[in-house]
């Protein structure tokens, strides 16, 4: 089973959401949502210490735990190698994947305009990362190893999560349903 995990951010509150979709037909097995008030401002670089605690809620209302996340956010591809996905892929023991929509840390060139391209993320010598173009002439996710994966883990499962849009599905899900959770609850 493969999980997206992203958060919504509102004035008040934090919003996660978990979806568990079997793998690799990526049909959705169940899902879990949380909120939280926000305890921490948004700092560039700690991400995962504002939208953890809130994760984690979602994380145990779980029947079935995942057998690898995929997270809005980077995982080594960070200025202290340890973005969102590499914290809680340590905090859960779990394989975890970053998949940001932006770039955060690291040297690349731009991949070719076909879906699978990609290039490296590179810190010096060190390859922290991918820019991978997950359809034809959009623009890249900025991909990179969390936890117990490594660069071909990333390649391999996000590509395989695709489905008609850029975002891999579970993804995908997550982020849809923790805003559509925000816009709902938060008052």
């Amino acid at each position: 089973m493969i999980a997206g995990v992203d958060v919504a951010v509102t004035p008040v509150s934090l919003f996660g959401c978990i979806g568990v979709f079997s793998f690799p037909s990526l049909n959705l097995i169940e899902y879990s949502c949380a909120n939280a008030p926000h305890k921490m401002p948004y700092i560039p670089g700690f991400l995962s210490f504002r939208e953890i605690p809130v994760i984690l809620k979602c994380y145990a209302k779980l029947k079935q735990k995942p057998d690898l996340l995929l997270i809005d956010g980077q995982g080594i591809a960070h200025p202290r190698a340890v973005g969102i996905a590499s914290h809680l892929g340590i905090i859960l023991n779990k394989p975890t994947i970053g998949c940001a929509k932006s770039h955060l840390f690291g040297d690349y060139e731009m991949p070719g305009s076909a879906k699978g391209s990609y290039s490296m993320i590179t810190d010096g010598e060190r390859k922290i990362g991918l820019v991978l173009r997950t359809r034809d002439r959009v623009q890249p996710l900025f991909v990179s190893p969390g936890n117990l994966v490594d660069l071909d883990d990333c390649l391999k499962y996000v590509l395989a999560s695709l489905s008609k849009y850029r975002i891999p599905q579970p993804l995908r899900f997550a982020h849809k349903t923790a805003g559509e959770w925000a816009r709902r609850f938060d008052v």
